[in-house]
């Protein structure tokens, strides 16, 4: 513990044996400290949120999602810091006054582009941040051309998001127009050869569709007719075996066997109009009154005259209805064969002139289903942009605008300064206390013992005239004022930073 205290008493002594030494170093290493930091140009930073608004019902209920909105303000961010846009900026500002060449404004651009930086803090919230630290302009002018830079980059993103939507459908319905002109022209001549061949083949093109799609047509309808006549002639079979079961009169309208047959056969009648089977318990509960009751009518009507009957006289009518419908299927039936045998050997005939007849319709028929898509596509785009435009889909909202920067952000020059006057008084010490170990000086007898390994036996304290007493004490007096001045020298830059500070806000 006693080495460590006498090393230490002795580093002290040495650095104030060395003194003005110490103290011209921390001089020197002070005022070219304080030279660099002065100058460091002050960086003034300028912030601003805007928010977007992205939700709008009638721009999703026409396919304008919210993700498509994302993509579009993703877009802008991302583009907002080109070339293009912060030369606007630059010219805009007072950063553009002196660029008189397009390497200046690259060079400017370039720096420009690393003092801007724009954050998205939530999905739809923004965060601008503009720097200026230009050395050629004051605080005051850095402050403000760092606030312009901020709001002229709100301008820019709100003309991309308002006017670049319009210009990109604008583009985008004007190629869709080029399209639909070029389809035009294509489907006027697909038109006019489909004419001309009409003109010189009327039996293979009738009604717009070629022979083969007739051919094919008639065969499809005639399946169904046949399908039909089928059901129409088992339908009037089954009626005319009802006829047939049928008594034409009854025996008295009042009562009797040939009344109730007549009841029971309506009853079946009915039972099988309203859809119910053979097998059915009612339907054969009735069959077999009825042919219970067949044997007492038929000696009724032997012994006697009678009425008509209403059952047979019903049947009789809807049997006509039958045949009349047979009657009509089968008659259009031989029309859609001999139809079909009039194509047919139209297509054996002229092969050539059916195949070019089935080209010329099917180019005909895609050219008119892409005309007819690029017409409601365009009228989609069309609909689109005038909600993107008008409806304002995107509500663009500026949080707070940009601030005005009363301080700079960089460097942080108190600090520095402060850090620059501690290296110089640690550099002075250091320095004394350097030259101390180079010339071998003791400044205790331990520390001599020590080196030497000789005993030492005593020291002589220095004896001083009063002469050279004054001389030691003016001596410390001006190295006492040296240090002052290096301490003052600090406090008033400190001030001239404080003023300056002042006087940008």
């Amino acid at each position: 513990m006693g080495s460590i205290y006498e090393e230490a008493l002795a580093a002290v002594h040495s650095v104030w044996h060395r003194k003005w030494l110490a103290l011209g170093v921390a001089w020197a290493i002070c005022l070219l400290g304080w030279l660099v930091v002065a100058l460091i140009p002050n960086s003034y930073e300028s912030q601003a949120r805007i928010f977007i608004q992205l939700d709008d019902a009638l721009a999703e209920q026409v396919g304008i999602g919210v993700a498509d909105r994302k993509r579009d303000i993703e877009r802008i961010r991302q583009t907002l810091t080109s070339a293009v846009n912060l030369e606007k900026v630059i010219r805009s500002t007072q950063l553009g006054d002196r660029i008189e060449s397009p390497k200046a404004m690259e060079a400017a651009v370039l720096k420009l582009a690393e003092n801007i930086k724009i954050v998205s803090e939530q999905d739809n919230l923004f965060n601008i941040t503009a720097m200026s630290n230009d050395s050629s302009l004051s605080d005051a002018e850095n402050a403000k051309v760092a606030q312009a830079v901020a709001q002229k980059l709100i301008d820019i993103f709100r003309e991309e998001n308002l006017n670049g939507n319009r210009g990109e459908v604008t583009e985008t319905i004007d190629f869709v127009n080029g399209q639909l002109a070029q389809r035009e022209k294509e489907l006027e001549a697909a038109e006019t050869k489909r004419r001309i061949f009409e003109q010189a083949h009327p039996e293979m093109i009738a009604g717009g569709a070629s022979g083969t799609a007739r051919l094919d047509a008639a065969r499809s309808e005639l399946r169904g007719v046949e399908a039909d006549l089928i059901a129409a002639q088992s339908a009037a079979a089954a009626m005319s075996g009802q006829l047939a079961g049928t008594p034409r009169t009854l025996a008295g309208a009042g009562g009797g066997a040939a009344s109730s047959l007549a009841r029971a056969e309506a009853d079946l009648s009915s039972m099988r109009a309203r859809g119910l089977t053979d097998s059915h318990p009612d339907v054969i509960a009735a069959r077999n009154q009825i042919a219970a009751l067949k044997g007492p009518a038929a000696q009724e009507a032997a012994s006697g005259g009678g009425v008509p009957n209403p059952a047979y006289s019903s049947l009789e009518s809807m049997r006509a209805d039958r045949q009349a419908t047979v009657q009509a299927l089968s008659s259009r039936r031989a029309g859609l064969q001999a139809e079909i045998s009039q194509l047919t050997a139209q297509a054996f005939d002229n092969p050539e002139a059916a195949a070019e007849a089935q080209k010329i319709n099917r180019d005909y028929s895609v050219l008119k289903d892409q005309y007819d898509k690029l017409l409601q596509d365009r009228e989609e785009l069309r609909l689109r942009g005038e909600i993107k435009t008008e409806r304002e889909a995107v509500k663009f909202e500026v949080v707070d605008p940009p601030t005005t920067p009363r301080k700079p952000t960089a460097p942080n020059r108190p600090v520095l300064l402060l850090g620059v006057l501690v290296v110089g008084l640690v550099g002075g010490a250091g320095a004394a206390f350097g030259m101390g170990k180079l010339r071998s000086t003791f400044a205790t007898t331990a520390g001599l013992e020590r080196t030497t390994g000789l005993p030492v036996l005593g020291a002589i304290s220095q004896n001083l005239t009063d002469t050279a007493r004054r001389l030691r004490r003016k001596r410390l007096k001006l190295w006492y004022g040296g240090t002052a001045a290096l301490g003052g020298l600090f406090v008033m830059l400190l001030v001239v930073e404080f003023i300056q500070r002042g006087m940008v806000a």
